[in-house]
């Protein structure tokens, strides 16, 4: 993207060939970098929708009785299982069991 703005000239000439130094090069290069890490740090701050049942959306069982709850956030939401294994379950279907919590959620 910045590379394209220095570049912008007659027939791909340098529109100012005091920008194609490697000092420059490298402050686009740079600015490309932290601007991207700060997108990335903003939606990794947005906390995702608490896990709104008190069992797991696989097994059924009550969370905590097996020890402390696995947790994975998926879309925004966090979902919560009795133990690790039922991840696996889970991953094969998401779409459907995110639905299922919302389902649930409501009543």
């Amino acid at each position: 993207m910045i590379t394209a703005v220095i570049l912008a000239g007659d027939g791909g000439t340098p529109a100012n060939p005091q920008l194609e130094t490697p000092f420059m090069k490298t402050i686009a290069t740079l600015f490309i970098v932290l601007t991207s890490c700060a997108a990335f740090t903003i939606a990794a701050d947005a906390k995702p929708k608490p896990y709104p049942l008190t069992t797991c959306i696989i097994s059924g069982d009550k969370l905590g009785e097996m020890g402390k709850p696995a947790v994975l956030v998926v879309e925004d939401q966090e979902v919560q299982f009795c133990c690790k294994s039922c991840i696996k379950d889970f991953n094969k279907d998401p779409k459907k069991y995110l639905k299922e919590i919302a389902e649930k959620a409501k009543k």
